[in-house]
């Protein structure tokens, strides 16, 4: 009978530490489980203000870059400086296709060239007897008129005048005497002697 009792009391005993070691065991499972749990919510919780901190890279931060470059206007260089103008060839002028009709001089020469429009054709005619000499610039059978013609007037061999023509006719008004009038038209030279009194000489190409 106390043998029973001592073993009775033995097993309750061992059942008390065995129950208190279990509780003791859950209660750090507990506890750990709360720590990881903690862990993984701060972890997670910085997760998204780093990845805001830090700088883009991928596809996704070469669209950003273009549509940031897109939207700076662009800059167009400066353009070059305006050629200066070339200084006039003592003794040379040149009067472009379709400038208008103004009479220049060169020593005792003067001149005026045009004649492509009916407009200038008729000025010149009414200009006519202002000059003592005038040639007509033209190509082919049905004498088509030409203009750019570079014309040279030279008087015993000493050239007097130099200049390209605006026009098909020109009017030049020089001292009383005999001329040289030698003109090029693409390369190709043409060549007249004319006294002063002559307004309807030819050139034809």
């Amino acid at each position: 009978m106390i043998r029973q009792q001592s073993f009775s009391r033995y097993l309750s005993s061992s059942r008390t530490l065995f129950s208190e070691s279990a509780r003791t065991a859950r209660r750090r499972r507990i506890a750990l489980a709360a720590v990881i749990g903690a862990t993984v919510l701060l972890a997670a919780a910085f997760q998204p203000a780093k990845a805001a901190d830090a700088p883009a890279s991928g596809p996704a931060a070469a669209s950003a870059a273009n549509s940031a470059a897109a939207s700076v206007p662009a800059v167009a260089p400066a353009s070059a400086p305006a050629a200066a103008a070339a200084p006039a060839t003592p003794g040379a002028a040149s009067a472009p296709v379709g400038e208008e009709m103004v009479i220049r001089t060169m020593g005792p020469i003067s001149y005026v060239c045009g004649g492509i429009a009916a407009d200038q054709q008729a000025k010149l005619r009414e200009r006519e007897k202002n000059f003592n000499l005038g040639v007509l610039f033209t190509q082919g059978a049905n004498g088509e008129y030409l203009a750019d013609v570079d014309v040279k007037l030279t008087r015993d061999g000493q050239t007097v005048a130099q200049f390209r023509a605006g026009g098909p006719r020109c009017l030049i008004r020089a001292p009383e005497g005999s001329y040289n009038i030698e003109a090029t038209y693409k390369g190709q030279p043409k060549a007249i002697k004319i006294s002063t009194g002559t307004r309807n000489a030819q050139l034809r190409w």
